[in-house]
């Protein structure tokens, strides 16, 4: 069954036991589940895989004030995804055009490693995101366990479409995209480059033209 998203949600005792003792140390962070951003009637839904400890689970947005969102936000920008290349804390004035962020578990996990059943609990929302995409609309999945995530929400086997960077999926309606995840570890051992990143995007923007009024990405 598919459920919109719930600031409340609990299904995952693991999850909510290690978030509460994540308000004890840190009182001033969100620690609960992160909403989705962006707008509802986008073309493109990027799909992470959870809250960073001190990115969207201290801020309360996807990849908002940790390094993986560095190059996320920065190459949104530059094609015309974003009105602001950086990606610091709520109200920072940054807004999404034709675009969405969410995470295939919206809780942060320990060690950044959620669980199977963690995964499954969580699909019910992605699918419900995945729901009101208009049709001809692109996902890119941020690494292995985001493109799995996309298929099973969507009731697809992943043994149908395989995961690697730069691969093309077509699906009833939509195109899955895939990419390495822009995690710290990944940059820093160039194992996903700014070029890599950029090659993604120039392909979903051939999937999803800018509108007439806007500008050529670089």
């Amino acid at each position: 069954m598919e459920s919109t998203f719930d600031a409340r949600c609990t299904l995952c005792p693991r999850l909510t036991g290690f978030l509460s003792r994540v308000r004890e140390r840190h009182p001033d962070y969100h620690a609960a589940p992160v909403a989705p951003f962006g707008d509802a009637a986008a073309r493109l839904l990027v799909v992470g895989l959870a809250p960073g400890m001190h990115g969207a689970n201290a801020t309360g947005r996807p990849f908002t004030g940790d390094h993986a969102g560095i190059l996320l936000y920065e190459t949104l920008h530059r094609f015309g995804f974003s009105n602001r290349p950086t990606a610091v804390a709520m109200g920072d004035g940054l807004e999404l055009t034709d675009c969405r962020i969410t995470n295939a578990v919206k809780c942060l996990p320990p060690e950044n490693r959620p669980e199977t059943r963690e995964v499954a609990n969580c699909n019910p929302f992605l699918a419900a995101e995945l729901r009101i995409l208009p049709r001809g609309a692109v996902v890119l999945a941020l690494g292995t366990l985001a493109h799995n995530a996309v298929l099973r929400a969507l009731g697809l086997k992943a043994s149908a479409h395989r995961f690697g960077h730069g691969a093309e999926h077509a699906l009833d309606g939509l195109t899955l995209v895939d990419s390495y995840h822009c995690s710290r570890y990944n940059t820093q051992t160039r194992r996903l480059t700014p070029e890599m990143f950029r090659t993604v995007f120039h392909r979903i923007r051939e999937l999803v033209p800018p509108a007439r009024d806007s500008g050529t990405p670089g």
